[in-house]
């Protein structure tokens, strides 16, 4: 499906008609600036379907709800590693750099380079997405990672580090806590001693993100 370059303008008025201040009000509570609501972005994309050059022009422009409309109609597999590690580095908003990591790169034949890559980057917010991907691969392949030295740097790291780092890294915690029963004993005595989200506004049948509920809370559910 072919689109002339006036869709990119197009685009952009219709995303900006969609917005609503109030969704923009309560995004950026959260860091994002996008206003548009999230079903209608993807209502735009079922109608656009994938067209990866179009992607590749709607990230260009910067705006977020034009990338996060491109992370949707891109082709993932395409991007080379370093044009992936370029956009990330450019992805400065939550919801931006989530849909990134977690649509496209995930997806991505480069994305344990990446894994590699990020995990120790100086850019707090480049290494939250090594560790996001190592949430993945703890989760789904954890053959080769050494669940240990993983545990050693969370230990060292994760009460200091910054929101976002600390969120993935403490994400990386309760998962080696919940899928190695070999590590849950040292993943729930880390978790006991730092409290890191500790006192987290939790919503009523939802799962607290403090690794020790986080954790018992997953492996009584396997168990039930």
């Amino acid at each position: 499906m072919s689109t002339p370059a006036a869709a990119v303008p197009e685009l952009l008025a219709e995303l900006d008609a969609l917005g609503d201040p109030r969704i923009r009000e309560v995004n950026e509570r959260h860091g994002d600036d996008h206003a548009v609501n999230l079903t209608k972005l993807r209502a735009v994309a079922k109608r656009l379907r994938t067209q990866h050059d179009l992607a590749v022009e709607l990230w260009a422009t910067g705006d977020s709800a034009a990338r996060l409309l491109a992370l949707l109609i891109c082709r993932p597999k395409v991007f080379g590693l370093d044009e992936l590690d370029t956009m990330l580095r450019q992805s400065r908003t939550p919801k931006v750099h989530d849909w990134l990591v977690n649509y496209v790169v995930k997806k991505n034949p480069n994305a344990e380079a990446l894994r590699v890559r990020w995990i120790d980057d100086s850019d707090p917010v480049v290494a939250s997405a090594g560790w996001a991907l190592t949430v993945e691969r703890v989760a789904r392949k954890p053959d080769g990672l050494d669940l240990a030295g993983l545990l050693d740097t969370i230990e060292a790291q994760l009460k200091d580090a910054p929101d976002r780092l600390q969120w993935a890294m403490n994400h990386c915690l309760a998962q080696i806590g919940i899928d190695h029963p070999s590590c849950r004993a040292r993943a729930l005595d880390i978790g006991e001693r730092l409290e890191v989200l500790k006192d987290y506004p939790t919503p009523p049948n939802c799962t607290s993100p403090y690794a020790p509920i986080w954790i018992t809370e997953m492996v009584r559910r396997q168990q039930v």
